[in-house]
């Protein structure tokens, strides 16, 4: 037995089977950050924290004339979100069926993309995590308008090169943008197809980024992703006809060049 002790739960290796495959599309379709930056792990449960390679002076060491500092190291975070089932519906998946009722499935899922995708784009000071766009020193590209995508994305990469960041370059969309972009312009014309014309790396959807949109380099060693126990579904408890499950993962995520990225905040 490991902690997430799935061999305790009143599920059939079909129902697990149904409930692991749905989650892992959900999360494949909603994390957008493990799409445009550097991915070390899964490391498993024992990793709690990452080498940065810097130390800590301590100023008022026990022993005088003894220099004294601390290595520094950006601890993991847990994050865990709770559904329930029931066992009855799992039961199915071992007489035959494939159309399970998975919505809290899906709902846990996309929660911890959220989550996930949350404090990389914008941070969790709480663990530790700087943000790509707080850490970001260029001022943020503001599009007024949805014709105005295309100018300035244009701009935001002149910014980029203009710092010494070369490409391939990945646009991240929130919400808004992604809708602006896949809608017909007025002269029929996506505007996606115009800007992936321009632009040498992919469209992400990301549903975590409410400001707008975040143009990133993907040449790599900018920004860094650590997992210790990547995203999977562990057991909590049951009763005659329920079955509490959880979806669990331990992460942290570094800036390595901050000027590797800038917004562009839809106003």
């Amino acid at each position: 037995m490991d902690l997430l002790k799935r061999s305790l739960a009143p599920i059939t290796p079909e129902g697990w089977e149904q409930i692991d495959d749905e989650a892992r599309r959900v999360l494949k379709l909603h994390l957008a950050a493990r799409k445009l930056v550097d991915f070390s792990g899964p490391h498993g449960w024992e990793l709690g924290g990452v080498n940065t390679g810097r130390l800590k002076p301590i100023h008022r060491g026990p022993v005088p004339e003894v220099q004294h500092a601390v290595r520094d190291v950006q601890p993991l975070i847990e994050l865990r979100s709770p559904f329930v089932m029931s066992i009855m519906e799992l039961d199915y998946a071992a007489r035959g069926a494939n159309d399970l009722d998975l919505d809290p499935v899906i709902a846990a899922a996309e929660r911890m993309a959220f989550a996930e995708d949350t404090a990389v784009f914008s941070g969790f000071p709480d663990a530790r995590i700087k943000g790509i766009i707080e850490a970001s020193p260029h001022p943020p590209v503001d599009v007024k308008a949805t014709l105005e995508w295309p100018r300035a994305i244009v701009q935001a990469k002149a910014a980029l090169r203009a710092a010494g960041m070369n490409g391939p370059y990945a646009l991240a969309l929130g919400p808004q943008a992604y809708a602006e972009l896949t809608a017909d312009s007025e002269d029929g014309y996506p505007l996606r197809q115009r800007i992936e014309a321009n632009l040498d790396g992919p469209l992400v959807w990301a549903p975590a980024l409410v400001a707008g949109a975040l143009l990133v380099t993907t040449r790599g060693g900018d920004h860094e992703i650590t997992v210790g126990q990547d995203l999977a579904i562990g057991y909590s408890t049951h009763d005659r006809e329920k079955v509490e499950l959880y979806l669990t993962e331990s992460f942290t995520f570094r800036v390595l060049e901050d000027k590797a990225a800038i917004l562009l905040r839809r106003t």
